[in-house]
């Protein structure tokens, strides 16, 4: 088989120079919520203000890994032998948070 061939049965599609502007300027605009929230000290004591700003950072980091390392654009495996352990590892953070939350050191 030659070299042109085996490319053409692989091709993938990719993001376009037009999407990763748009990916880029929502990774700016998440950027700027966080940073404007850290900067308001009613939200800083708040309750809202952890969840808030996982909650950017699970968002941020989802566009990161679909777009930039392709991730929504390869092979249905690919993605679930990523996604699969990435919740395995958030359900144990979470479950950490909640068992360590009524602890006090000292």
């Amino acid at each position: 088989m030659s070299a042109d061939r085996a490319h053409a049965d692989h091709v993938h599609e990719h993001p376009t120079w037009k999407q990763y502007r748009w990916v880029a300027l929502w990774l700016f605009v998440i950027t700027i919520a966080e940073v404007w929230a850290y900067y308001i000290p009613a939200l800083v004591a708040s309750k809202a203000f952890v969840p808030a700003i996982l909650i950017m950072m699970v968002v941020k980091f989802t566009i990161v890994v679909m777009f930039y390392m392709h991730l929504k654009y390869d092979h249905s495996i690919f993605r679930r032998l990523f996604t699969g352990p990435l919740i395995i590892a958030g359900i144990t953070l979470v479950a950490f948070l909640f068992l360590f939350s009524k602890v006090r050191i000292g």
